[in-house]
């Protein structure tokens, strides 16, 4: 599958999220008003955030899908590491507001979640479940980070319901003095959000700032380059991430006595061997360095 049917698929699946977070983000938190529960009320936030989020990585997407231009030789793929980097953010930022209503409900009575909250909790935990694996599996096959992220809001919301869940079952097996255990439910919510959060903007910053590519990938640039016929062996490797794909700078051993047309000719011959690889390659850089058979360089 080519890098632009990858982006057309990380966007199909961005606004199927976006159209469930819609819908369980208003059962949520209309069960939470109705039903007396805090903890509700922020998961619905939460699932709020999905929304926000979805629609982040369909952006980020869509903009990581424009050619090379006169502006941006290299693509707009880092659009999509930019919003991975916002997301993130939106979740560490949503994560403290929520923390601090927390605390404000912990040391506030109020009456005990109505039992019919568990209900909406348990089938909310099944969709986000069944959501986050099908969107998972997508950015896997992708190479997306930006999907990666929109996941994980899915595996934090599920999270997040989970622990919702606990807390009200506890109000209510527990009776009168133990109503905060909802509250304390959405505390621990909280510390998933956030955590997600700063996870997901490590990895935001790693493709910003162009970290080294996984060993794996690396090794199988190197092997794939060998495999051309002419090349002696693979002097520097590097890949840096863009969007769905790697741009990879390759200084590539030749005979140094061949002539300058062959030298040519190789460098076009890995080039095409990578781009045609399953390895996710959008555009090759490949340098000529002379050398002997079996000599080195």
């Amino acid at each position: 599958m080519s890098p632009a049917a990858d982006l057309t698929r990380g966007r199909r699946a961005a606004l199927v999220a976006t159209a469930a977070g819609t819908l369980l983000a208003a059962i949520k938190i209309g069960g939470g008003v109705l039903g007396n529960s805090y903890a509700l009320i922020a998961d619905g936030i939460e699932s709020l955030l999905d929304i926000f989020s979805s629609l982040v990585v369909w952006g980020g997407l869509r903009i990581a899908a424009l050619p090379p231009d006169d502006n941006h030789p290299y693509g707009h793929g880092k659009a999509e590491a930019l919003a991975t980097l916002a997301v993130s953010l939106t979740l560490l930022l949503v994560a403290l507001a929520l923390a601090l209503q927390s605390v404000r409900e912990i040391l506030t009575p109020h009456h005990a979640p109505a039992p019919f909250t568990l209900a909406v909790l348990a089938g909310v935990v099944i969709v986000k479940e069944t959501l986050f694996a099908w969107v998972s599996r997508i950015a896997r096959a992708l190479g997306s980070t930006s999907l990666e992220a929109d996941a994980w809001h899915h595996r934090s919301d599920s999270l997040t319901s989970a622990a919702a869940f606990v807390g009200i079952c506890l109000a209510l097996l527990g009776g009168e003095g133990w109503e905060s255990l909802d509250d304390w439910a959405a505390l621990f919510a909280c510390g998933v959000i956030g955590y997600n959060g700063v996870r997901l903007a490590r990895m935001a910053v790693a493709d910003v700032m162009d970290a080294a590519a996984p060993t794996d990938l690396e090794r199988g640039i190197r092997e794939t380059a060998r495999g051309v016929r002419g090349v002696l062996d693979v002097d520097k490797c590097f890949a840096r991430k863009s969007g769905p794909g790697w741009l990879v700078d390759l200084h590539v051993v030749v005979d140094g006595r061949l002539p300058v047309t062959e030298g040519h000719r190789i460098g076009h011959e890995v080039q095409r061997a990578l781009r045609a690889s399953k390895l996710g390659i959008l555009d090759v850089l490949v340098h000529i360095e002379p050398g002997r058979p079996h000599s080195g360089v």
